[in-house]
């Protein structure tokens, strides 16, 4: 039987189940409780709630203006619109610059509905993902392209193309789960590596432009119902309303792809 038909609710241990199992995870931004109603009623198994309403849902030309008080803004719809799916939400650029300021950040978030925060990088990170989870709070990492690095990258990059790249990635894939991440975000990252990380992770991978290999795929809610949010579209975004012909169709067929391994192909990996 497949997890998802026995998954009453999304907890850590059932994540670590379904990596264990081969059980394609499938994982959706919201930032409102309609939306997330629909999602959980569609199955979906994670609803991030990023920092990526900054530019599909404000208007900004990154996600750096995104505060912690946004996040929890709308965490608190999100959640009212949930019963089986798992809440995440993103810890906002500069909020876990110190282990002190992520706990702050985090309980705000907890308090809001959220079961987990995401935080992108490693290195100083690492400090912070330990502190956090020693504190029973769980984390989900992020590495590969992290958009609140994008001044330091030079704009939305393709990461780990190089052999010295790909090592870094590797070698901190395996600290975020030694640190104590639950799950972990890879973005944009060529399909081999991408894979390659999944099958060494003890925790479940999630991709986006990440290629097939991963453990589960998450999209931004609006680029899979080709919104025009006002930016370039990604090469590894689908529209998904196109093909299913209304909202709820076309989150039940983005689900049904994720996990019968059509979605992403090769169109939409690197």
């Amino acid at each position: 039987m497949s997890i998802h038909a026995d998954i009453s609710k999304w907890t850590l241990p059932a994540l670590a189940r379904a990596k264990r199992e081969g059980h394609k995870l499938v994982m959706l931004t919201a930032y409102d409780c309609s939306f997330a109603r629909v999602m959980d009623a569609a199955g979906v198994d994670l609803v991030l709630v990023g920092d990526s309403l900054g530019m599909v849902v404000q208007g900004e030309s990154s996600t750096l203006p995104v505060t912690v008080e946004h996040i929890a803004y709308h965490t608190e719809a999100v959640a009212r619109g949930l019963t089986r799916a798992m809440l995440v939400a993103d810890l906002p650029f500069q909020s876990d610059a110190t282990p002190e300021r992520a706990l702050d950040a985090s309980i705000m978030l907890l308090q809001a509905g959220a079961e987990m925060v995401k935080l992108e990088g490693a290195g100083h990170k690492l400090e912070v993902i330990a502190f956090l989870a020693e504190r029973d709070i769980p984390v989900c990492a992020h590495l590969g392209l992290t958009p609140q690095s994008v001044l330091t990258l030079g704009g939305y990059r393709v990461q780990g193309r190089d052999a010295p790249a790909a090592a870094r990635l590797r070698a901190d894939a395996v600290a975020v789960a030694e640190a104590g991440a639950s799950m972990l975000v890879l973005e944009c990252v060529p399909t081999d590596l991408a894979t390659a990380v999944t099958k060494a992770s003890a925790i479940p991978t999630i991709g986006i432009g990440a290629g097939p290999g991963c453990d589960g795929q998450v999209l931004v809610l609006h680029d899979m119902l080709g919104i025009d949010s006002g930016h370039r579209r990604p090469r590894f975004v689908k529209d998904f309303l196109g093909e299913g012909g209304s909202i709820a169709a076309a989150i039940i067929a983005y689900a049904a792809a994720v996990r019968d391994g059509s979605f992403p192909d090769a169109e939409y990996s690197y």
